[in-house]
């Protein structure tokens, strides 16, 4: 695939976990019944980079990796699609993280992850790329890198750095709930993070959680607002995306297209409107803008769920305005 070079004013930087997935070659059956896997990159931080430069963007990751084979092949990877890797650290004792996917009939999946511990839990402060960070016009994260020490005071380390040189806050939560000690500690863990972010984006099931309802209504999303939120997204999977700004809300529907494997198809949403957003802020004041933008990110997201992994299936832009020509 043809990779688009940065045409972008704004600066991305993603900060989390990259990983290994190994996704099933048949869906419907669990990890122990699947005849083989295809590997694919995955890391939902490192998804939504890839998605943003793929996409024209002027992106970078920040991450570790583990100084092995899958980790040199990740660093790869960043760079044949655009991604600036001068945040990437390498762990010489730490292996590269890996998950095993499970692949619902309907494309929906389930992880199996290998941690004990990973690189990518192993960032420390110390080794941080700060002149990246405070380059940033948004700082991206998620809350799987929040559950271990040391990445996690890594992570707040770095979030309070970008937002002093004064970039954006975003957080995808990304939930992953076996990863964490209790249900209770990523509740804590993720409203003290969200309590920080201007931007969000969250699933509908993610809303279910944090309110403790069975509804993801305006009510019940309206409980999570926040004075520093600027924008609030719900994903609602191929309906769409719901958005809340500080002025305007409403619904953006989907895309429909035949979905083979969701996976990643969240993280193409979050680095689509990224990418916009990064280069044109006024889409947070504009709601025809916003829109569109969020139309541009519901094709991203629905053009990867008709392959296979995350990365590998994340479009460039003339798939995306080609797909919106025939919607």
């Amino acid at each position: 695939m043809a990779i688009t070079h940065s045409t972008a004013n704004g600066f991305v930087v993603s900060f989390g976990e990259m990983i290994i997935d190994f996704v099933p070659t048949v869906s419907g059956v669990s990890v122990a019944e699947a005849p083989g896997f295809v590997k694919a990159p995955g890391g939902a931080p490192a998804n939504a980079a890839i998605a943003a430069a793929r996409l024209g963007g002027h992106v970078a990751f920040i991450g570790k990796l583990g100084a092995d084979e899958f980790g040199f092949m990740l660093a790869g990877i960043l760079k044949d699609n655009g991604v600036d890797d001068e945040g990437v650290v390498f762990d010489d004792a730490a292996r590269t993280g890996l998950s095993f996917v499970t692949l619902g009939k309907d494309g929906e999946r389930d992880f199996m992850f290998y941690r004990n511990p990973s690189a990518d839990m192993l960032l420390r402060e110390s080794e941080l790329n700060l002149e990246l960070i405070k380059r940033a016009t948004i700082f991206h994260f998620g809350s799987i890198s929040l559950i271990e020490e040391p990445c996690r005071s890594a992570q707040l380390a770095a979030m309070e750095i970008a937002k002093e040189a004064g970039a954006l806050l975003s957080f995808d939560p990304n939930l992953r709930l076996r990863l964490w000690e209790s249900p209770k500690d990523a509740q804590d863990l993720i409203v003290r993070i969200w309590k920080q972010s201007n931007i969000i984006k969250v699933s509908d099931a993610e809303v279910e959680f944090l309110t403790n309802k069975d509804t993801v209504e305006d009510d019940a999303v309206m409980s999570l607002w926040h004075p520093e939120l600027m924008l609030l997204l719900v994903t609602l999977g191929a309906k769409g995306c719901k958005y809340y700004t500080r002025d305007f809300r409403g619904t953006v529907n989907g895309i429909a297209v035949k979905a083979i494997d969701t996976t990643g198809a969240g993280d193409a949403f979050v680095g689509a409107m990224l990418r916009k957003i990064a280069d044109d802020q006024s889409a947070l004041q504009d709601e025809k803008k916003l829109r569109e933008v969020l139309r541009f990110a519901n094709a991203c997201g629905a053009i990867t769920t008709t392959k296979r992994g995350a990365i590998p299936a994340l479009p460039v832009e003339a798939e995306v305005l080609e797909l919106l020509e025939r919607a």
